[in-house]
């Protein structure tokens, strides 16, 4: 098998949460590859910086403010695509949160909130891209970032919703891959399911307790540029070859 991303290369790619973490990640080595990179975040000043950084890269990273929760704002992402640099042929839903709380003592507003992000956003971005790469006969690729609570609930404490709007990634993933076969579409899906990584969402959570720090950093951990290379990976298979599902975890990780 002979990997390249050299058909990528001047190619759109749109990431969602782009603006740290595992997002700000992914649309490094994007840029590093050649990839025009749109980044979409609430917070985009800090993508409009990361662009300078990387303005002598062979890609160039766009900044896009918008609320994916918001179907107006993702349309919005689309729309500016289109007519200020061209066609997506790459989606990449990383967009996610969790809530500090439990399900039986949870706030309704705050696991709302996570499905919203979580799953909601995702099918409508989804839905957008595979309509610009249905209407332009393009072979793109959809990757969810997932999670290993997509595919099992781990005993940790007050992770509530988050396990199932991973779980519901995981279907998506798998639907979304049927429908397009059905259709004759040509549009690769694949779900990256990364073990503990260090993030917002985390260890540089600034509204954690001390203690579940202390537990996160007691934790065999990864980078966000570990899940970067794992898109690129997927990214860079021959067109005849759909990786499904990758699993990231760090060696030594006790779930």
């Amino acid at each position: 098998m002979v990997f390249s991303m050299d058909k990528w290369m001047g190619k759109i790619a749109i990431i969602t949460g782009a603006s740290s973490g595992i997002g700000a990640a992914i649309a490094d080595a994007l840029v590093e590859e050649g990839l025009t990179v749109v980044g979409v975040a609430r917070r985009s000043e800090r993508i409009e910086k990361r662009a300078k950084q990387l303005s002598t890269k062979k890609g160039k990273l766009y900044s896009f403010k918008a609320d994916v929760t918001k179907e107006d704002d993702v349309l919005k992402v689309f729309e500016w695509t289109k007519n200020n640099l061209g066609i997506v042929h790459v989606l990449i839903n990383n967009a996610g949160k969790g809530a500090g709380n439990n399900l039986t003592e949870g706030k309704t507003e705050e696991w709302k909130s996570v499905l919203d992000l979580n799953v909601l956003a995702l099918c409508t971005m989804t839905r957008e891209a595979v309509k610009v790469m249905k209407e332009n006969k393009i072979n793109g690729h959809i990757i969810h970032i997932n999670s290993i609570f997509g595919h099992r609930v781990y005993d940790i404490p007050n992770v509530n919703v988050y396990p199932a709007s991973k779980h519901a990634i995981t279907a998506l993933s798998e639907t979304l891959r049927h429908e397009l076969k059905h259709q004759g579409l040509k549009i690769k899906v694949t779900s990256i399911s990364p073990g503990l990584v260090e993030s917002e969402l985390t260890t540089l959570n600034e509204n954690i307790t001390p203690e579940r720090k202390l537990y996160l950093e007691s934790r065999a951990i990864l980078k966000g540029e570990d899940i970067a290379d794992g898109v690129v990976y997927v990214l860079s298979t021959p067109e005849h070859v759909q990786i499904e599902e990758l699993t990231i975890r760090p060696i030594g990780e006790m779930f």
